[in-house]
């Protein structure tokens, strides 16, 4: 892949990432945060489901299609929950970097349940991050519900990492995404329904933002980095996922007006750091792996 195309898409799938965060905020005005989530997900993962239903091969057991369900329930249920219910209280900016520290999390439940092994500076990364963690929840004492709820959202991310990464080979990339955004969709409606009461205001503004969710910040955003994933170095292209929170903080400011707070800044710099140096290594494991491959 050439550089102008892996830098346009590597851009722009970032930007989606972090962008969805004011999108999402600018949306609860007209809908309950886990009805707008459940809704999101449901039209992305019926739109995907009909796209790979005859063109990809599909789980062939019960054991198969739970798991595809865990993945979903800890992936968008978990974690998308947690980001919607996080920004009735606390900005867009800090809901999107506190979320994103979930590669740190990665490293610290991977060492603890697996057993795996990362690099010294890939330690300091976590380190840095989970500083800035610290300066970023003491910005406001009255969001702390909110900061609460990002930190959970970084949670079920960072299990829903392990999982895919354990079970992720036994199913076809796309299939395992279609469904368990729908799936996570169905337990979010449900969770809807129990936790809070739904509703949901049809506008121009809602509609647009509905659809804009469930395209773009979903299912072109994740095809545009499984793309890249697939056509380009993974480590390279991992280490620059510090990119979603930083353009979380510059939508914010934008479309929301929200103020570069001093704590968040300085928070959000060590947690980009850290983001960087945990990923950083993965270049070094997939050079390997390639190298491996070919003997």
């Amino acid at each position: 892949m050439n550089i102008y195309k892996f830098t346009v898409l590597l851009v722009l799938t970032t930007f989606l990432m972090g962008s969805s965060f004011a999108i999402v905020k600018l949306g609860l005005p007209y809908a309950s945060p886990l009805l707008l989530a459940a809704l999101r997900f449901i039209l992305a993962g019926i739109m995907m489901a009909v796209v790979v239903f005859a063109l990809r091969p599909h789980p062939t057991s019960k054991e198969g299609w739970m798991k595809i369900l865990t993945i979903g329930a800890f992936q968008t249920a978990g974690v998308m929950g947690c980001i919607f219910l996080s920004l009735r209280t606390i900005t867009a900016s800090e809901s999107s970097i506190l979320t994103f520290t979930n590669p740190l999390l990665v490293v610290i439940f991977a060492t603890i349940f697996t057993k795996a092994r990362y690099r010294l500076y890939q330690w300091c990364g976590v380190f840095l991050g989970l500083i800035g963690v610290t300066i970023t929840m003491g910005m406001q004492i009255e969001g702390e519900i909110g900061i609460l709820f990002g930190i959970l959202s970084a949670v079920f991310w960072a299990i829903a990492t392990l999982l895919a990464k354990k079970w992720g080979v036994l199913f076809d990339t796309w299939v395992l995404s279609a469904y368990q955004m729908l799936f996570g969709g169905l337990l979010l409606l449900l969770a809807s329904f129990v936790l809070e009461q739904p509703f949901f205001t049809v506008y121009v503004h809602s509609v647009f933002i509905l659809l804009w969710l469930s395209i773009f910040s979903s299912i072109v955003q994740f095809a545009g980095w499984y793309y890249l994933l697939q056509n380009s170095d993974p480590g390279k292209t991992s280490a620059f996922l510090f990119l979603a929170p930083f353009f979380g903080v510059i939508t914010g400011w934008i479309l929301l007006d929200e103020p570069f707070k001093p704590s968040l800044v300085v928070g959000g710099l060590f947690i980009i750091v850290g983001i960087y140096l945990v990923n950083r290594n993965f270049t070094t494991n997939a050079k390997k792996i390639s190298a491996e491959s070919r003997v």
